[in-house]
Formats: structure tokens, C-alpha cells, sequence
């Protein structure tokens, strides 16, 4: 699908920053609510009082998680990417795209049980074989578990992606919510969506309520529902006194569900009444009321970012800092789990402005992992000031994560499921400048890979002393010396060769790039395997995926249907993957997959048995629940049998080799991806797996 606009339709000129402050605006509601997120108002104000900034470190929480309202905000519009970029989307595409990135029991939901949780509901009508929008239907699932608050959570990417468009916003919203609620709950989200989408264009929050009504049936309780708090608000003209009617007649215990729509989505509209100019207090009113607390605070949150921009951020709380532009996303989609408000905020832009007819933007600086831009001073980069910087032996580190650290890892409610984002083989460069006197200090580039139980070491790689104002560059090929272990962070270290050492270093940009060289395989030592990192590193869609058998890396077992465990990232493109002697214990299709963009969307070469009962391996294209054979040829295999596989990707060419025997074909669909273990109804067995550039064609 493309977008259905005949003519370009008019972007805001500070598009991009509006969907960048909206990101943040979602994420820090998010963060700042998920705490406390279901308690009543009366025990905030008895345990923390009346909530003006984040107090996650008060409840010894980590203030970035994986959270179902980040993480499903932010993948189910991808369906645009998966689907096509089109206003046209529908409930099904989208309902695929939760069946290529939901892993089940796993990854961004809350797996409540059917008929508690709407959204494992959903997706266990959708894994069965019932269609979006079925899979969400009051006529399927009953209004007690339809109406629950979900479909007004996830709506601000269709926002983000129709400025000035609210009709548009709300289409979508209503196609996406569709895939798990239904009734009031849609409606909620529609008039949400439709608000963030004018939001673009005006300021004024009733003219916004009015824009939001005119998307949704005049006789919905939401209409209801908004009417009244509107009216409350003029007579009260204090927001405690409303909240207190609203507990009164519209309140949890009116509804049945664990957590209805209408509750939060009065507290919401209050919120923005009274405070709808003012995010610090926004934040204030919406969180101090309790209930629904994470998910009411990131679209209130959403909804003023958009509209005031980044000046929403710079009254007087630092919202932007301790968040450090980070997002977790628990998802299947590889190399989406680490992610940021900048990389967030151009993919949503970009889908934006193609829906409204215009052509992509190419990222800053060339797609570069970290980029800062220019200071007040017209300097470029992310100035790190040093300061008596006297002995090598405390050198001055900056540094990005690349993969979850050990606390994240061992999150549970909402697991982090992701793989890192560097490996071994990729080319690191860092652009940067320095005011620090040529000689007097050693800059170069540093790794923190995980050690032994998860604690971590320092690996260093190029370096420089001759420093300069002007901007120089460093590069380094990382080697495969990690024995399995992921990487978690990588970024400069700054050491004096005299002291002390005094300067401003500005990092311009650091980047990656190229295929893996490695082989991935579990570690040697046997006191690594009792960590989670080396394994967790993997993005696991199976059944088991044990990884503490000593006769093999990891035995992979999947009950039914097929499974896949995946590793890697979208931005591999052209490269090879072997796993010598793969062993068949029992299932089948079983093989290895190349390309892997999540559950149902890769190239595989799988040994298959026919209907006649004859053998076979295949080169296969997943899309979605399709496996379309794109070449076959026989090949007798066995259980038990040991298979050297091999497969690679270079261009639109696809090409495999099983025990000496070749095969070929062309597809262009998925350009990017991991590589894959597939197994149905069975398990295999791998010692290790190998990935490198292709050769020359």
C-alpha cells in the first residue's frame, strides 16, 4: 500500500521537532507514572504526596523500563513499515504485526489470562486464527473485557504520523485499537488521537475537545463523559474538586475489568483542561489522581509535548535529563529493543511524511548511532569538559548503551526481550574535536563487554594523542576476542599522558556500520554460563531454549506450531550465516533463517518433509502467516542426522548449501534483518553460529 493523497498536504515547518517532543512527552508521563501506576488517590497523597517529578529512585525503582505502553506505542505503528505507509490500514494488517513482534507470555503485554487481560485475549483470537478486527470484537470477547483502557494506550503514533489531520489520526487509531477493544474504549482512543493530531496545529485545548467529539458518535458515553468534566471544571476551577465527582459517578468500582477506559479517560480530559498549558503541572494533576497512572500521564503527556514543542520541557523540573533520550521496547522486532526519542521520533516522522505525500529525510549525520548537534556557541557535538584530569588510572569515560545492563535483563513483569545493537567485525567511528593540547591526553574508543556473572570488562581499541580543533575521526573493527559475550556499551575514554589536563572534548558523531565477524557459541568459562547476558542476547520465540546442557550451546524445543529464536539487527544486510552440525532430534520444517525481522517476516533454508512423504530443504519467505517456497530440491534427511548449514543474503540473491548441496533464489521483500533457528513442533541442537561478510558475488 502507499498513502491514498492524490497532492502533498502541508507539513508543519518544525514537523520532525513536534513529533520529537511528543516522543519525550510520551515517554516521560510513562516513566514518571509507572511507580505507582494503579494506586488510588488517596494512598499517593498518604505515601508520597502530591507527585511533582519522578520518584521512582523514593521507591527504589529504575526510572527507564520495559513498559507495555512504551513498547506497544511505539512497534504497532510500525505496521506502516511492515504494510505499507497508508491511511488505509486496516484492523488485519495490524493484527499481523502483532503476530510478527508479540512473543507470547513475553514481550509488551500484560499476559493477565483470557478474559482479564483484553490484550492477551486478543492475541490468543488472533494466534487461533481469528482476524482483526474479530480478535478485539465486544461480540467476541464481551464488553466487560473490550472496553478495557488498551486501545486509548497505544493511539499517539497515529497522531505523531497525521499532523493537522485528525480525521486521518482517527481512522487509523480506530483500525489499530480494533485489533484488541472495542465500543467506548475506541471511542476514547479516536478522540484522543484526533486531539494529539490537531494538537500540530492549535493550541487551544476546547477547540482540541471539539475536534475530538467530532470523530465519535454524539451519543457514546465518552461524549458523555467529556461534556460533563468540561462543565465540572468551569464550576470548580479546582482540579481536586473534579477529580472527586469523577471518583463519585464515573469511578472504578462503577465498571467491571481490572482497568476500565472511562475512569482514566475523564481524568485525562480534566487534566488538560486545567493544565493543558503547562506540562510540569500537567504531569502534577494527572499522576497525583491515581488510577491508570503510567498510561493516563504518557498520552496527556503526548498531547502537550506536541503542542507546545520542547519548550514544553524548560519550565521548572529537568524532565529530558535523567531520561537521557532512552526508550526499552519489549518486542520481537530485532534490533528495536534498545532504542531512543531521536531514532523513535524519525522513523515516526518519516511514516508522517509520506502519509501527507512527501518524500523521506535521510537521519543527521548520515544515520549515525549517537549525533549531537550544535551548541549556543555554534559548536558541533556533545562537549565533555575535563577538569584536572590527573592519572590514567580514573580516565574520564562517555558512553551509549547497546544492550540491556544486568538489572534490566532481569526484569520480569514486562521482560526485556531484545538483541544488542554492536558486534564483533562492525567498524566503529567516532567524530570528535578537542580544545586539549595535542599530546597531553589519549582519546580512544572503549567497550564494555559482559564478564563473568554478568559483571562487566573493559575492552580497548583505537586511540589517539594527536588531538586538534578541527574535526578528526577514529576508527575501529572490532574483534571476535568476547568468547560469546555481548557487548553493553560502547563510547570514548579520555585518559592525560601529562597532567593535569584541562579541555573540552566535542563528540560529533559515533557510528557503526558493516556485517558481523564472530561466532557466536556459549562461553568457555563455565561460571559465564550462570549469567543472563550471553543468552538473553538472543531473542527468544521458542518453546525452551535451554542453554546449560553440556553436550551442546543451546538445544532449542518448541511444543507447537513453529518457533524461531533470533539474533541480530535490521541494519545487516548483506552477509552469511553457517551453523555446522545442526542436529534434527525431532520436527519439521527446521533450518536457519537469514534477514529475520521478527516471528513471521525472514528468509529461511529449512529441511521439510512433502505431503507424499518425501524429503526436502527449501529456500522459504515468510510473510506473516504465509511460507511461500521460493526453490526446492530434494534432499534425504533424518532425525538424529547432523547438517552443516549455510545460508546467505547479498542483494536480491538468496543462497543455501546443506551438506554440500546447493541452492538458489531471488527475493528483494526484507533488504535487512538477524538471522534466525527455526523449529516446528520439535528441537535441534547447536553448538555455534557463524557470521560474516559475504564474498564477492
Amino acid at each position: 500500500m502507499t498513502s491514498t493523497l492524490q497532492t502533498p498536504r502541508n507539513l508543519p515547518t518544525d514537523y520532525l521537532e513536534r513529533v520529537y517532543a511528543g516522543v519525550l512527552g510520551k515517554l516521560v508521563g510513562v516513566y514518571m507514572g509507572r511507580p505507582f501506576e494503579g494506586w488510588t488517590h488517596q494512598r499517593i497523597l498518604a505515601e508520597l504526596g502530591h507527585i511533582h517529578y519522578y520518584v521512582n529512585d523514593k521507591l527504589k525503582e529504575p526510572l527507564v523500563v520495559t513498559d507495555d505502553d512504551v513498547s506497544g506505542t511505539f512497534q504497532f505503528i510500525r505496521a506502516l513499515e511492515e504494510h505499507g505507509v497508508s491511511d488505509d490500514i486496516t484492523s488485519e494488517d495490524i493484527g499481523q504485526t502483532w503476530l510478527n513482534t508479540v512473543i507470547e507470555n513475553r514481550t509488551i503485554f500484560w499476559w493477565g489470562g483470557r478474559g482479564v487481560s483484553t490484550e492477551h485475549t486478543a492475541f490468543l483470537n488472533l494466534k487461533s486464527g481469528l482476524p482483526a478486527p474479530w480478535s478485539g470484537s465486544s461480540l467476541t470477547n464481551g464488553k466487560t473485557v473490550s472496553e478495557q483502557i488498551g486501545a486509548q494506550i497505544f493511539i499517539d503514533g497515529w497522531a505523531l504520523v497525521s499532523p493537522g489531520a485528525p480525521v486521518q489520526a482517527a481512522k487509523m487509531a480506530r483500525a489499530a485499537g480494533s485489533v484488541s477493544h472495542d465500543g467506548e474504549s475506541v471511542y476514547a482512543a479516536q478522540l484522543w488521537a484526533a486531539m494529539e493530531a490537531e494538537a500540530f496545529l492549535s493550541r487551544d485545548i476546547n477547540y482540541l475537545l471539539d475536534i475530538g467529539l467530532s470523530v465519535i458518535p454524539e451519543d457514546s458515553l465518552v461524549a458523555r463523559v467529556v461534556g460533563e468534566v468540561r462543565e465540572w471544571c468551569k464550576v470548580d476551577g479546582d482540579w481536586l474538586k473534579t477529580r472527586e465527582r469523577i471518583e463519585a459517578i464515573y469511578g472504578y468500582d462503577k465498571f467491571h475489568g481490572v482497568c476500565h477506559v472511562i475512569p482514566n479517560h475523564a481524568i485525562m480530559v480534566m487534566t488538560v483542561i486545567y493544565a493543558g498549558h503547562d506540562f510540569d503541572e500537567a504531569m502534577h494533576i494527572v499522576n497525583t489522581c491515581g488510577w491508570d497512572t503510567d498510561c493516563n500521564a504518557g498520552n496527556v503527556g503526548c498531547l502537550v509535548a506536541v503542542m507546545l514543542g520542547l519548550a514544553a520541557f524548560e519550565r521548572k523540573y529537568d524532565w529530558r535529563g535523567p531520561l537521557a533520550d532512552r526508550a526499552l521496547l519489549s518486542t520481537a522486532e530485532v534490533g528495536y529493543s534498545i532504542n531512543n526519542a531521536a531514532r523513535i521520533a524519525i522513523d515516526i516522522a518519516n511514516m508522517g511524511r509520506q502519509l501527507a505525500g512527501h518524500g523521506r529525510i535521510q537521519p543527521p549525520k548520515d544515520g549515525a548511532h549517537v549525533k549531537q548537534e550544535f551548541d549556543e556557541d555554534g559548536n558541533s557535538g556533545l562537549a565533555i569538559h575535563i577538569q584536572n584530569l590527573r592519572t590514567p588510572t580514573t580516565p574520564v569515560e562517555v558512553s551509549t548503551p547497546v544492550f540491556g545492563s544486568s538489572e534490566e535483563l532481569k526484569m520480569t513483569l514486562y521482560e526485556f526481550v531484545g538483541s544488542p545493537l554492536l558486534y564483533p567485525g562492525q567498524t566503529v567511528c567516532a567524530k570528535f574535536r578537542s580544545t586539549i593540547p595535542s599530546g597531553a591526553a589519549k582519546i580512544g574508543l572503549r567497550l564494555q563487554v559482559f564478564g563473568e556473572s554478568d559483571s562487566t570488562r573493559i575492552l580497548d581499541g583505537t586511540s589517539t594523542t594527536a588531538l586538534s580543533s578541527t574535526l578528526q575521526s577514529i576508527t575501529w573493527t572490532i574483534p571476535d576476542v568476547m568468547d560469546g559475550r555481548p557487548i553493553h556499551r560502547v563510547g570514548l575514554c579520555i585518559q592525560p599522558t601529562t597532567g593535569p589536563v584541562n579541555g573540552i572534548v566535542w563528540l560529533d558523531s559515533l557510528r557503526w556500520d558493516g556485517a558481523p565477524r564472530m561466532i557466536f557459541r556459549r562461553p568457555s568459562s563455565p561460571s559465564l554460563t550462570r549469567g543472563q547476558a550471553w543468552h538473553r542476547s538472543w531473542i527468544n520465540g521458542m518453546s525452551k531454549l535451554h542453554t546449560d546442557m553440556d553436550s551442546h550451546s543451546f538445544i532449542l524445543s518448541h511444543d507447537t506450531g513453529e518457533g524461531i529464536a533470533m539474533y541480530g539487527t535490521k541494519e545487516w544486510t548483506d552477509y552469511r550465516v553457517s551453523v555446522p552440525k545442526l542436529k534434527v532430534n525431532l520436527g519439521a520444517p527446521v533450518g536457519v533463517a537469514i534477514r529475520v525481522q521478527g516471528l513471521n517476516r525472514y528468509y529461511a533454508l529449512p529441511l521439510t518433509n512433502t505431503n507424499s512423504g518425501g524429503r526436502r530443504v527449501a529456500l522459504v519467505k515468510a510473510k506473516d502467516e504465509d511460507r511461500i517456497t521460493l526453490a526446492s530440491v530434494p534432499f534425504e534427511w533424518a532425525l538424529d542426522g547432523e547438517y552443516d548449514f549455510a545460508l546467505e543474503a547479498q542483494g536480491a540473491r538468496i543462497r543455501g548449501r546443506i551438506n554440500g548441496v546447493d541452492i538458489t533464489a531471488s527475493d528483494d521483500q526484507y533488504l535487512g534483518g538477524g538471522v534466525g533457528l527455526v523449529v516446528t513442533e520439535g528441537a535441534i541442537c547447536v553448538d555455534c553460529v557463524g557470521i560474516s561478510p559475504c564474498g564477492p558475488r
